[in-house]
């Protein structure tokens, strides 16, 4: 492979026809959340809702989901892309076209689609394009994948909530989170599933803009 492509796929989301072939079988089989306890493959039941966000290296963001009150369970994995239950390897590669993202499964009477979007547009550095501090390629672009027509409207409102608030503060760059449906999720490999709750000590990347998100922001 040579450098110029190896530069193109770090910065440039892979088309379909040049992505990796990837699998029939998962990588991972689900089990119990090691902090939460619930299986993290947990469907949603009436009056939950889940979302998949990318926010860079998933190990940070997993923790900062599964902290707030009212997220029932969260998980990592790969969505965004093109390749069929893709390895770690595979999607740092950048031919998969996947992102990093956390699963997060909560209880929209505990914690609204607001609070927990909030909680994601200042975790993070939402205006980096295909990077999250040094973490570069496409693998750790800003993104939110939604699942319930609510949760997409609550993603642009704030989306747009927080541009403004950015602009406010003076930070000159857009906003380049993705908002799309998601296609498919697939679960990250088993070491990577609440990192670092299995190793306290481990690479946490989050770092935000310091700019809060308003409160209060409907759709």
């Amino acid at each position: 492979m040579s450098f110029m492509t190896m530069l193109a796929n770090k910065f440039a989301v892979v088309d379909k026809a040049q992505a990796l072939p990837g699998r029939e079988t998962p990588v991972m089989t689900p089990g119990p959340h090691t902090v939460l306890g619930r299986p993290i493959d947990l469907a949603p039941a009436e009056g939950q809702d889940e979302a998949f966000f990318g926010m860079g290296c998933f190990w940070g963001a997993e923790r900062l989901f599964w902290n707030l009150p009212g997220v029932l369970v969260t998980a990592v994995g790969y969505a965004g892309g093109h390749t069929p239950n893709p390895t770690y390897n595979e999607v740092c590669s950048g031919r998969t076209g996947h992102a990093e993202v956390v699963r997060v499964v909560f209880d929209t009477a505990r914690i609204s689609r607001e609070e927990l979007l909030k909680a994601f547009w200042e975790g993070h550095d939402p205006t980096q394009g295909m990077r999250q501090g040094n973490d570069t390629g496409t693998q750790y672009r800003s993104a939110i994948y939604y699942v319930s027509e609510e949760m997409k409207a609550a993603a642009e409102a704030t989306r747009a909530a927080y541009l403004a608030a950015l602009k406010a503060a003076g930070h000159a760059r857009a906003i380049t989170t993705e908002v799309k449906p998601l296609a498919a999720f697939y679960f990250a490999e088993d070491y990577h599933q609440q990192y670092l709750d299995k190793n306290p000590g481990g690479y946490c990347g989050l770092g935000g803009t310091g700019v809060a998100c308003p409160s209060g922001v409907s759709p």
